[in-house]
């Protein structure tokens, strides 16, 4: 048994290349009723463009985003899980851990963080595919919270020993749950990510 992860809502992002109507995030919000889950578009997803804005816009977006759905369901954002598929779900930790995104000279790369109750990280982008060196990690040790990290074990963006660790780094606890025989997309593995997600949240550990 471990420790349940008390929330009043799930909050998800999706991917780069995919929208807010993911078949896994819907699977999500279908599977785990009651329990209110939000699905959310990035900007430039909801203006009809293509390419990702820089991490500040996304950051900034999601913050607002969860803003918006506390004062919908009258809670506090320390009590909704964050999480998503890939960059959302990175995006969804910068905000945890008070990263801005921001890049330029002078600016602040940390700021206060969201406070949340818990990160669920579905295929979490380590690195570029073949660039293992270009790690996605200097936020890490700044997660205090639970956080479950979803992946297959032949996913190009973050082998599981290279995210088991990278994982070392974060001071909250982390459940990992490796999917075997799937890739970044983790196709057909909606029910196992649904139980896995409905497990940790029930403070069981997850099956897979």
């Amino acid at each position: 048994m471990g420790r349940k992860v008390t929330a009043d809502a799930l909050a998800l992002w999706p991917g780069a290349g995919s929208s807010s109507e993911h078949a896994t995030l819907c699977a999500l919000e279908d599977g785990l009723a009651p329990l209110p889950v939000a699905r959310f578009d990035f900007p430039y997803r909801r203006e009809g463009r293509r390419a990702p804005d820089r991490a500040n816009k996304l950051i900034a977006s999601l913050r607002d985003d969860v803003a918006g759905l506390c004062e919908r369901l009258g809670t506090t954002s320390d009590r909704v899980v964050l999480g998503g598929r890939s960059m959302g779900g990175r995006m969804a930790s910068m905000a945890a851990a008070g990263a801005t995104g921001e890049t330029k000279k002078g600016s602040e790369p940390f700021t206060e963080p969201l406070p949340v109750a818990g990160l669920v990280l579905i295929s979490y982008p380590l690195h570029p595919p073949g660039k293992p060196e270009k790690l996605r990690t200097e936020h890490l040790d700044r997660l205090r919270v639970p956080v479950l990290l979803i992946s297959g074990d032949r996913d190009t963006f973050g082998s599981p020993e290279e995210l088991a660790s990278a994982m070392e780094a974060v001071p909250g606890p982390v459940t990992m749950v490796t999917v075997p025989g799937k890739g970044h997309d983790l196709k057909g593995s909606d029910e196992l990510i649904l139980s896995a997600v409905r497990d940790w949240l029930a403070g069981r550990a997850p099956r897979g």
